[in-house]
């Protein structure tokens, strides 16, 4: 038998994603959440998809020839210097890095640029992408 699988609120995601991207770990997350850590990753894996779904669909006909960037770093399992030989060059282990910043000498957004937004988003914007 198949047992449907929970799914969470639209206000819980939002608090999971708010705490992602203010540097908390998982764990914390859980704690502060209540949320699982497997649902967190999960979450975070749904969310990357959406996103990169969405940008690769409306973000065309950029005129922009420099992009400025500031990263939010992270790693995952370990850093690339204690990631263990069977985890080296695999997907998904060691560090990342997410870019994301308004243009330097436009002031908006790549996706403002592109007539797709009007505003930077806001964390419950990009939640919603997920459904």
């Amino acid at each position: 038998m198949l047992y449907p699988m929970n799914k969470l609120s639209t206000e819980k995601r939002i608090q999971v994603v708010a705490a992602l991207v203010e540097g908390n770990s998982l764990r914390s997350i859980s704690r502060m959440t209540g949320v699982h850590r497997t649902a967190i990753m999960k979450l975070l894996v749904d969310l990357g998809n959406a996103c990169a779904a969405y940008q690769d669909e409306h973000l065309r006909g950029l005129t922009s020839t420099k992009i400025q960037c500031d990263e939010i770093w992270s790693f995952c399992y370990a850093k690339d210097a204690n990631l263990p030989e069977d985890k080296v060059d695999k997907f998904g282990y060691g560090m990342h890095y997410n870019f994301c910043r308004i243009h330097s000498s436009l002031r908006v957004t790549p996706a403002m640029e592109s007539g797709v937004a009007d505003h930077v988003w806001e964390i419950n914007e990009i939640v919603a992408l997920l459904g």
